[in-house]
């Protein structure tokens, strides 16, 4: 536990390791975007728009709900096991897809997979925000959705490929064989648990008394409702996937009706979420510069834009255009909505908080299909499509009026260079010096400075309170470096003005004393 450290840098194996198994996560999403729909129409005989988008509604509402018990249960019993846990409930996924024998088996397909993902890839986004810390919260959630949703793209885009050569059945779905297999492995041998991380975090922010811990009832309905930025984060993430679930089921079949081959609708269903991707590169850490609410707010107006280009156009182009404007938009959108959720929420109940978040906004694909597929079919493609534009633009203004800033900007730190330690011999010409001996009462006893108070490190804070906060004041250990430094940076963090180590700490104080100098 005293070796456990916030930050990127200090984290960096562990953490590239989750974007390595996020990847792999999204990219069992990424096989059914291309080839489903088809699927759905060609072999079995699906007309209705509603049915087609059938299972998009079971994944989103399967994956809404697991996402709300997984940050409960990471909570509860470790991250890491809930990880292992969702690798294994995807295993039968691409079998069943490879040899359904009727669209019950595929939407059964869905469900598991549906409660794979809110286990997965929740998880690494609780475990990434624990081991961030609270400096690059949005850097840390851009990588880790840059990740998955570029892997969206590529398993979109290769399993189009291979439908184009071989049939929709099953070659594809051999891709996700090879996808459980790897991430399940590096999760149950390679992940490593990060619940000490989130100790540490509560530590800098101070514990919360018993009276003030909210219960999960309270988590919910602040995430929810009540608290004005968590809620409108939560609209916002259930919009967004909103109009996702709308585009994974509608986008094939209107790109199918302008007479798009297989192999272009393959790569325009990986152009959306390969922008969304990559950009989130450069989004997640803008909003750790610019703040969280008008990059998300201007984010949903630009997936908004970019759904109209998709109606108006005419040709692959234009589909492509609108295609890459929704996966920007996105890209603006979703790395910011998790980032202000770890701004808000406590240390404490921030996964709990988290899990309440992803049930809102992946209930967003099954409202998404269902409003889109009900649309489609009384008017027509193009005007379900309008109807999820609107509702976009419209969450962009709610998030606008209701939601304030949730980024936490430093203050400013003044240009000066700390001082260097203070030598034994300079010590005994400072006869206003503090010095306040850092170790324990038993190393105090055994030889310490003349005058010295003894403070052990740990009761610092607690110990200084009669020491006037502009005093000389003299940190001293055993051989110096070590607790003398860290107390030295506690105090000068408390407000006192004036602080040094003693070089060479208790020890060089006696070797000149006993040298009579």
């Amino acid at each position: 536990m005293s070796d456990v450290r916030l930050g990127l840098r200090h984290n960096l194996a562990q953490f590239s390791l989750l974007v390595v198994v996020n990847a792999f996560v999204g990219a069992m999403v990424g096989m059914e975007r291309t080839i489903l729909p088809p699927i759905a129409e060609q072999e079995f005989h699906l007309a209705a728009k509603s049915a087609v988008l059938s299972f998009i509604v079971v994944f989103g509402v399967t994956k809404a709900l697991t996402n709300y018990l997984a940050g409960r249960l990471s909570d509860r019993f470790g991250r890491k096991h809930v990880l292992v846990g969702g690798w294994l409930v995807a295993a039968p996924v691409p079998f069943l897809l490879m040899w359904a024998p009727s669209w019950s088996w595929v939407l059964f397909a869905n469900a598991l997979l549906g409660v794979s993902q809110g286990l997965t890839w929740s998880t690494t986004v609780i475990m990434k925000i624990d081991l961030a810390g609270p400096q690059k919260r949005g850097l840390a959630m851009g990588l880790n959705e840059f990740a998955g949703y570029f892997a969206v793209a590529a398993s979109a885009l290769a399993t189009g490929l291979i439908a184009a050569r071989y049939g929709l059945r099953p070659e594809p779905f051999y891709l996700g064989v090879g996808f459980v297999a790897v991430g399940l492995a590096l999760s149950a041998f390679v992940v490593r648990e990060t619940k000490h991380h989130v100790a540490a975090e509560s530590k800098l922010h101070g514990a919360l008394p018993a009276t003030e811990a909210p219960t999960q009832r309270e988590v919910f309905w602040r995430t929810t409702l009540t608290d004005k930025n968590l809620s409108s984060v939560s609209q916002a993430g259930l919009v967004n996937n909103l109009n996702d679930g709308m585009a994974w089921g509608l986008f094939p079949l209107f790109f199918s009706a302008a007479h798009m081959s297989l192999r272009q609708i393959g790569t325009l269903a990986a152009i959306y979420p390969a922008t969304w991707g990559v950009s989130q590169l450069v989004t997640g850490a803008l909003s750790d510069r610019v703040g969280r609410k008008w990059l998300i707010a201007a984010g949903m107006w630009v997936q908004s834009v970019g759904i109209v280009f998709v109606v108006l156009a005419r040709g692959f182009s234009g589909f492509a255009t609108g295609a890459a404007l929704l996966g920007v938009g996105t890209a603006m959108v979703y790395p910011t909505l998790l980032a202000a959720i770890g701004d808000v929420a406590h240390p404490s109940w921030r996964a709990s908080s988290v899990g309440v978040y992803r049930l809102w906004r992946d209930l967003g694909y099954a409202i998404g299909a269902l409003l889109a597929g009900v649309t489609a079919d009384a008017f027509g493609l193009p005007a379900a499509m309008w109807l999820v534009a609107a509702l976009t633009f419209a969450s962009g203004l709610i998030v606008a009026v209701r939601m304030r800033e949730t980024l936490q900007r430093p203050l400013p730190i003044k240009a000066t260079v700390e001082p260097t330690c203070i030598e034994a011999a300079a010590l005994r010409q400072r006869s206003d010096a503090v010095v306040i001996d850092v170790r324990s009462p038993e190393e105090f006893a055994a030889g310490h400075v003349e005058g010295a108070v003894n403070i052990p490190v740990d009761a610092l804070a607690l110990g200084v309170g009669e020491i006037p906060r502009d005093a000389f004041v003299v940190t001293a250990c055993g051989k110096g470096g070590g607790r003398s430094d860290r107390a030295a940076e506690q105090l000068r963090a408390m407000g006192f003005t004036s602080v040094r180590p003693l070089c060479g700490g208790t020890q060089a104080w006696l070797q000149l004393s006993s040298q009579g100098t």
